[in-house]
């Protein structure tokens, strides 16, 4: 029982995968069980069969892949708007995270918009970008950046001051100090930042893809909802879910790669 409530003890990876599939397999059955009940409507909670169904009409229908032209799309987005906050927020975050004089600055610009309903700006957006491409990106850009700067921020702020001293004691200069100090140590943090950026883009992708898409996952969510095919908005969500959770392994395994020191379990 001791083990059971241990943190810091890794699971074998085959038990790992047991409890999973289990949680899985559970999941499947409630909602089996409630789609047969006749307490909801099939256009309420379509069965398990009825969305595999719907996954294999998008997936390929007359020689077209409604789900990969979607998809590709959703990722070319989330990709796009998560390389720009990469670019942008990071460095901000370094910088807000090494001086107290710049985060004085932008932490009541940032801060508040973490709590802030950032789907509510989608109309202000419109009306400043139009309905195009530009918009979606600096739609899923914004509601990123929020969460990624602050992250960032406070990785730079838990290396331990220590080794900031030791540097500044041996003549290192306040950009060498955060180049080759405070940085390095950070980064596995950073990259913790990065992957909760990303997740966060693919949160708001339906939101973004509301409006005058042509192709997206969202948007193929949204005209699923238009003509009541309930089979085909749990298909969509399905593999958004997918997609996001590949992405977020991904990135996991690049940081294990990266720093295994941070991930040796």
């Amino acid at each position: 029982m001791t083990d059971f409530w241990n943190p810091y003890r890794a699971l074998p990876v085959s038990q790992q995968r047991l409890l999973g599939l289990g949680s899985i397999v559970v999941v499947l059955l409630i909602w089996t069980l409630l789609s047969a009940s006749g307490w909801l409507s099939k256009n309420q909670l379509p069965s398990p069969w009825a969305v595999a169904q719907a996954l294999a009409y998008l997936g390929w229908y007359e020689g077209h892949s409604q789900l990969a032209a979607a998809t590709l799309w959703s990722v070319g987005r989330v990709a796009t708007a998560s390389a720009l906050v990469i670019v942008i927020g990071i460095p901000l975050g370094v910088l807000m995270g090494a001086s107290p004089r710049i985060n004085a600055v932008f932490s009541p610009l940032i801060d508040p918009f973490r709590s802030a309903p950032v789907a509510a700006l989608l109309p202000i957006m419109v009306m400043w970008f139009g309905i195009g491409e530009f918009m979606k990106i600096a739609f899923l850009f914004v509601g990123s950046i929020v969460y990624l700067t602050p992250l960032v921020r406070d990785a730079i702020r838990a290396v331990p001051e220590g080794y900031l001293v030791s540097a500044q004691d041996i003549g290192a200069t306040p950009w060498e100090c955060i180049r080759k100090v405070l940085l390095p140590l950070a980064m596995p943090r950073i990259m913790d930042a990065i992957i909760v950026g990303v997740s966060v883009s693919w949160t708001y992708i339906t939101v973004a893809e509301y409006v005058n898409a042509q192709e997206g996952l969202g948007q193929l969510i949204a005209n699923a909802r238009r003509l009541s095919a309930t089979d085909q908005v749990f298909a969509g969500i399905i593999v958004i879910m997918a997609v996001a959770l590949l992405t977020y392994q991904g990135l996991m395994a690049l940081k294990r790669a990266l720093y295994k020191w941070e991930t040796k379990e």
